[in-house]
């Protein structure tokens, strides 16, 4: 069935109504979403006691129920998210969750490992953690959850999430689904459970319960942080300031496009999108000619100290403006642009403040440097080492190489937007949460998974 904009907005209102007005009991309850945090720990820890003992195929049930029903609410969970939120694109939303559906790792992921010889047979089994927590960011909320969900229940885990208030409503839809998915397929409930209103408070109960051994954290630098000081394990995702770096043996016009389309997706939203560029003197001019032709607009330098003022109000990141369009953030100044404009350019020093802080905006301020030695250097600097991710154009294989042993990221996408990196238009599987912080890197099934070593001495061995 095709919906048009009408109704889906329509179906949108809808959903917000009843999420604002939502009882904990009665026919209109959310699945797995409690007022009490504590209360929601007990219910996720008597889950897990049974998903602990669900099979292998069980679990793949449920997520695959997971996985269609996140197919059939994706371009709901898109719209609700820019209505709740204020950021990003609903086109770019629907594709991740599309994303996330069809490539998230499931409990294919978790492998065994076997060793057979004369003294018998020992396995490495990956066996669950029980109940994590887990805190989810504005940005990416009921992708994040989602993702999180399928990798952590592939992994016989359950979880308790404590979304960010900004996102509470799309985050708390996407543990509804996710329980009804659980269920219809013979599951338990509240296989993941929230709270109707998270908190600072709510955060930190979930931090220090005894019943929770292992938390993830997917987002700034402050909330990893926290979770980092809590006194158990964590798995941090959190800040990038990813540098695309454009050498002269690139394809200028492909690396112009793919920069683009990388930075503009979902309004840079993603950690991973292309923050600025470090290109070489010869092909700056060439560059920017061919970001022109892509729907870039360039800004003057009087322009710059105004959109500065505006997204760094007194220096700090201004909140309403993350997540937002070119043309809406140069309406803040004053510029009616094209209808056809998507990213905003200029060119600058490093330590221009558009260029040295991460701003999650299609705003892509452009560094020159002599030769590769000190765009690579000046790309370093502007990834502040985070090591999350950073890009390249060219088709030096010395300079690539030399590029991905000196910034050290999680992820190195070459010749390719930032998106190939989570297998969209590029191989591998897809995550929102990248622990680049706490070394996990792209976060699967497995890394919800602790080892146990299983032997058997002197039996089992029949070669």
């Amino acid at each position: 069935m095709v919906v048009d904009e009408k109704q889906l907005q329509d179906i949108v209102n809808k959903v917000l109504v009843k999420l604002q007005n939502n009882p904990q009991s009665g026919q209109n309850r959310l699945l797995g979403v409690f007022d009490d945090m504590t209360e929601a720990i007990n219910a996720a820890k008597k889950a897990q006691s049974i998903v602990q003992k669900l099979s292998m195929d069980c679990r793949e049930k449920i997520i695959s129920n997971i996985r269609k029903k996140t197919l059939e609410n994706a371009e709901l969970m898109a719209k609700m998210g820019v209505e709740e939120t204020g950021m990003g694109n609903v086109g770019h939303k629907i594709l991740k969750h599309q994303l996330l559906a069809e490539k998230t790792p499931g409990t294919e992921d978790i492998a065994t490992i076997a060793w057979s010889g004369d003294r018998g047979l020992t396995l490495i089994e990956m066996g669950p953690f029980g109940v994590i927590g887990a805190i989810t960011p504005c940005t990416n909320p009921s992708e994040t959850i989602l993702c999180n969900s399928i990798g952590m229940i592939a992994g016989g885990n359950t979880v308790v999430f404590n979304p960010h208030p900004a996102a509470i409503k799309v985050s708390n839809f996407a543990v509804n689904l996710i329980n009804e998915a659980s269920i219809e397929v013979g599951g338990p409930e509240n296989i993941v459970v929230s709270v109707k209103k998270p908190t600072m408070e709510t955060s930190d109960i979930m931090l220090k319960h005894k019943d929770i051994p292992l938390i993830a954290a997917t987002g700034g630098p402050g909330v990893v942080t926290t979770v980092l000081s809590s006194g158990k394990r964590g798995i941090g995702a959190g800040a990038g300031n990813p540098p695309v770096l454009v050498d002269e043996t690139a394809d200028i016009k492909k690396a112009a496009e793919d920069i683009v389309n990388g930075c503009t997706f979902d309004n840079n939203l993603p950690c991973i999108a292309e923050k600025e560029i470090v290109a070489v003197n010869e092909i700056v001019e060439e560059l920017i000619y061919y970001l022109i032709e892509n729907g870039c607009y360039v800004i003057t330098k009087e322009e710059q100290d105004k959109l500065t003022a505006v997204v760094l109000k007194d220096g700090r990141l201004n909140r309403k403006c993350v997540g937002k369009d070119a043309r809406t953030l140069l309406s803040m100044i004053g510029i009616n642009a094209p209808d056809n404009i998507r990213c905003i350019i200029f060119e600058g020093e490093k330590e221009h403040p558009l260029i040295d802080e991460e701003l999650m905006m299609p705003i892509l301020g452009i560094v020159r440097a002599k030769d590769i030695d000190d765009a690579i250097e000046k790309a370093v600097w502007l990834e502040h080492g985070n090591r999350h991710s950073a890009h390249m154009h060219s088709k030096n294989v010395d300079n690539l190489t030399k590029f991905g042993k000196a910034i050290d990221t999680a992820i190195f996408v070459k010749n390719a937007p930032s998106y190939a990196a989570l297998g969209f238009g590029g191989e591998g599987f897809c995550t929102f949460t990248i622990a680049s912080r706490t070394g996990e890197g792209l976060t699967s099934a497995r890394t919800f998974t602790k080892q146990r070593r299983c032997v058997m001495a002197d039996s089992l061995c029949i070669r």
